[in-house]
């Protein structure tokens, strides 16, 4: 593990695993308490010399991480499907990503403006001029999820290096070996020690003593509801930023274009196993094109090749483990026993879950509420927009959401009325750039992502006033 700049290694050992065949591909340190607190104790030096370091000598590092992946783009693609549930095709597309995002990072950190202030709009003041502008926060402490284990790692790491600030990773324990070639690539960059700590661990050991830490000024977290909100209890008085999943919906209405509008949720559904926190799992269908849109779409589901990761012919892959297809399959066979209709999958073996498809779903089931962060999509046929606006506000959570319209005046009434942080149109939920502002409302977090969105969570406002003589 990349400790303050060296690379480490420990007696205790963590196994990563590939889930598809359960077979082990390497082992990374597990690191302690004590670890962790030295990582905080050399990131708050870190934060200092970075804090001192020019704009310009910020976005040189960031440049060259960017080159390092870049030449290295296979090694990082491979590792992401090994250790993870993408297949390579979706494991290259991360790579790509994250090259734009570090490149993104890079430039956003000659954009860190401030304002002059006009202290004269109140009487008294006509002797005062000034200004704010913006500073690092410090230390920063990241956790990050499985199932984007190099971008989402990125899109914390480039806008705190950006910011010039200091910042500790604890990756997912199942897919840590993506961020510690993050890690390799900043370092390979010319990153000064101490600024950068990716460190693996267990919760307990690692996230819990940087969370409660009191010298870390800012915890960004991405993973699920529950852990989040035991994380903003235990923080503190600090910065927080979360980006917590959903259950994102999406509207078609009778004057969609179908086939786009299958073509695309079909997609938004089955990335990465379903394991994505903008995943279509409600769609709303208006009831005059329902039926045609079910046979559809589930025509297009039972075509989804499911298989081994690395082949080039493959679409899905496998869940990130065994114990997490074992609770989607739980959650469909409790769906289907109240009543529930399988149109197609429904099938486990071992961590790979069939692209699976439900319809007519009682609303005391699991998949009703709760985000399933698996391969499952349920269909609702609708009367009219009002009600699909009104059913996919009914959850505890507002990521993104799509709606598939030709008409303008329709679109804009969705864009008003469901309750998200990002509403796509004729798109799935599951659509981003990474230069976009991203995160949600109600369950679905705090704050916002996308480079220099990030990038002002991380920094503060300092403000400057002159009194000048009369």
């Amino acid at each position: 593990m990349f400790l303050a700049g060296t690379w480490v290694g420990r007696p205790q050992t963590i196994e990563v695993r590939n889930p598809q065949d359960d077979s082990l591909i390497s082992t990374v340190p597990a690191a302690t308490k004590e670890d962790a607190l030295y990582a905080v104790e050399q990131a708050k030096e870190g934060a200092d010399i970075i804090a001192r370091m020019p704009v310009h000598e910020r976005m040189a590092v960031l440049n060259r991480a960017a080159d390092w992946i870049d030449e290295h783009r296979e090694t990082y693609a491979r590792t992401i499907a090994l250790e993870g549930s993408k297949t390579i095709r979706e494991a290259r597309k991360e790579v790509a990503r994250c090259i734009e995002t570090i490149r993104i990072s890079a430039e956003e950190a000659r954009r860190i403006h401030g304002e002059t202030i006009p202290f004269d709009q109140m009487p008294g003041s006509e002797n005062r001029v000034g200004y704010y502008y913006r500073f690092p926060v410090g230390v920063i402490a990241a956790i990050t999820p499985f199932n984007d284990p190099l971008n989402l790692v990125a899109h914390k790491v480039g806008p705190a290096i950006a910011g010039g600030n200091a910042i500790i990773v604890k990756p997912t324990s199942v897919t840590p070996l993506s961020a510690i070639l993050l890690a390799e690539a900043f370092d390979k960059a010319g990153l000064p020690p101490k600024v950068l700590s990716v460190i693996t661990g267990s919760a307990k050991d690692v996230g819990q003593t940087l969370v409660t830490h009191p010298d870390v000024r800012m915890v960004s977290f991405t993973g699920g509801l529950s852990t989040g909100e035991k994380i903003a209890r235990q923080a503190g008085l600090k910065k927080i930023s979360m980006e917590l999943g959903s259950n994102s919906p999406v509207i078609v209405l009778k004057d969609a274009d179908l086939d786009e509008a299958v073509a695309s949720c079909v997609s938004g559904a089955f990335w990465a196993a379903g394991q994505n926190c903008l995943g279509v799992q409600r769609i709303y269908i208006e009831e005059a094109v329902f039926e045609e849109f079910k046979d559809q779409f589930t025509a297009k589901t039972q075509k989804y090749r499911v298989g081994d990761k690395l082949s080039e012919l493959t679409d899905m892959g496998p869940m990130i483990n065994e114990k997490e297809a074992r609770r989607v399959e739980s959650w469909v066979n409790e769906a289907v026993e109240k009543g529930a209709s399988l149109l197609c999958g429904g099938k486990r073996d071992g961590a790979f879950y069939q692209p699976t498809v439900l319809t007519n779903l009682p609303e005391d089931c699991t998949l009703a509420r709760e985000e399933v962060f698996g391969p499952v999509v349920i269909l609702y046929p609708v009367p009219d927009l009002e009600t699909a606006i009104f059913e996919a506000n009914q959850v505890n959570y507002g990521l993104q959401a799509g709606i598939f319209t030709k008409d303008l005046e329709k679109a804009y009434r969705a864009i008003r009325e469901v309750d998200v942080g990002g509403i796509m149109i004729n798109d799935s939920s599951d659509y981003r750039i990474d230069g976009m502002p991203f995160g949600g409302v109600k369950g679905s977090g705090l704050g916002r992502e996308g480079v220099r969105f990030a990038l002002e969570e991380m920094t503060e406002i300092k403000v400057v006033c002159f009194k000048l003589a009369k």
